[in-house]
């Protein structure tokens, strides 16, 4: 990514922090999986979004106005033993030249640096709780100061969250931001057609899996959370993250899955026949979430409500479900009583971005917030139909969820996933291919 696109973000925050604060950012420690061997490392979200910098041990230091740069980056020293060892490191150099930073530090001098700075601080901008030690750190140097009190030394005055200024920048995401999740949906795209291509019955879930890993890997990309290949029953767990079973014949397979690009994802679910062929009852079932997911990405413009979207496919599907005999009663009943949610109960979205479900208020003075140009947010209404439900047998263990990825433009939307099929004729026109 290049990275004047971080230093534009830090220039909005800076103008918001303002002359007199400072804010300051950790970024992810590594974390251990088993004994000797830690989890691949995966950088702070907040933390690649003002610096782009992808290693460990680091802390973006952000003091608008001052003199000799406002931008410091502690990060690793170079070390050409560690390196050997555990592969390249930046060094404060690099973090000068190829990071932009106006001043790099090695992360071992932070102790010996930082108190100077909050010391010529009025505010303190930085989020408590995420990291324990770390909070630890920069209270031991708060009150280093406070002890320096008496003989001149200043104490900041005011401490205010990072989260609150920086998750609502978040929210609006750039051309720059856009044009990377358009990457990321596309080579999620990929995957999926590249699962129903290979998909047949008696292969198992997790080689599934497998081919979806290997499409985001082939094109530089790495998954944006574990991916969700459950077939028949296990189409009805929601969060089924096992992957191990057989894919049968005349089952539904549902596949949740979504790369992530240069750190930013995409999030797409389908649901499709093991065999290529959809059953009458899988196609009653995935037609009416079909036309939710379209009722409800038709609610998707400026102006509307967060939770018009939500309210669209609600009504869409109990409908559907008073027409199937699922439920019974009126459909404006049924809804304000909740009836749905025994087979539908989940949201129908979140923000999507940097992270699967992206930061950002959905309320704002208790109201839904108002969708604006540069939203991003998926749509993925559901059925699930465990075995022993209500109506016919035949829809027992049909789990299906359609879930697109869009943005809010300035006339109405654009569907990032929108090249992904998405109806029964498509999806198995795409299977017998």
């Amino acid at each position: 990514m290049n990275p004047k696109i971080h230093a534009r973000h830090r220039k909005q925050l800076m103008r918001m922090v303002g002359a007199g604060g400072i804010a300051i950012l950790p970024s992810t420690p590594v974390r251990t999986r088993n004994r000797d061997v830690d989890y691949p490392f995966r950088q702070d979200s907040d933390f690649f979004y003002l610096s782009g910098f992808p290693e460990p041990e680091g802390v973006v230091v952000l003091v608008p106005g001052r003199a000799q740069g406002e931008y410091i980056l502690f990060c690793r020293d170079k070390d050409l033993e560690q390196e050997i060892w555990h592969g390249r490191r930046c060094g404060p150099e690099c973090a000068k030249s190829q990071y932009l930073a106006d001043d790099a530090f090695p992360i071992e001098d932070i102790d010996d640096i930082l108190p100077g700075l909050l010391e010529h601080s009025e505010r303190v901008y930085y989020t408590m709780g995420l990291d324990p030690n770390f909070d630890k750190r920069v209270m031991d140097w708060v009150n280093s100061l406070r002890n320096q009190s008496r003989s001149g030394g200043h104490v900041p005055y005011e401490f205010v969250s990072l989260d609150y200024l920086l998750h609502d920048m978040r929210l609006f995401k750039s051309r720059d931001e856009l044009r990377l999740m358009k990457k990321a949906a596309k080579i999620s795209v990929e995957a999926h057609k590249r699962a129903m291509k290979i998909c047949k019955p008696g292969m198992y879930e997790y080689q599934l899996d497998a081919e979806i890993l290997h499409e985001f890997q082939f094109n530089g990309a790495t998954w944006a959370y574990p991916s969700i290949v459950g077939g028949g029953a296990n189409t009805c767990i929601l969060h089924y993250t096992e992957n191990n079973q057989v894919l049968k014949d005349g089952d539904l397979v549902l596949i949740d899955a979504g790369a992530e690009y240069q750190g930013y994802d995409a999030d797409i679910t389908r649901a499709f026949p093991v065999n290529g062929k959809y059953t009458p009852a899988q196609k009653e079932i995935f037609d009416l979430v079909v036309q939710a997911n379209l009722d409800a990405i038709k609610q998707v413009k400026p102006g509307n409500h967060w939770n018009d979207p939500h309210h669209a496919a609600v009504k869409t599907l109990t409908k559907g479900m008073v027409e199937l005999g699922l439920l019974k009663g009126t459909v404006a009943k049924l809804i304000k009583e909740e009836a749905y949610k025994k087979y539908y109960m989940h949201r129908t979205g979140h923000w999507l971005g940097m992270d699967v479900h992206d930061v950002g208020d959905y309320k704002v003075d208790e109201e839904w917030r108002l969708l604006e140009p540069g939203m991003v947010l998926t749509i993925e209404p559901g059925l699930y139909i465990p075995h022993g439900s209500r109506g016919a047998k035949r829809w027992w263990d049909i789990g299906v969820r359609i879930e697109d990825d869009v943005v809010v433009t300035k006339d109405g939307h654009e569907v990032l996933t929108d090249s992904l099929p998405k109806t029964t004729e498509e999806i198995e026109a795409l299977m017998a291919s």
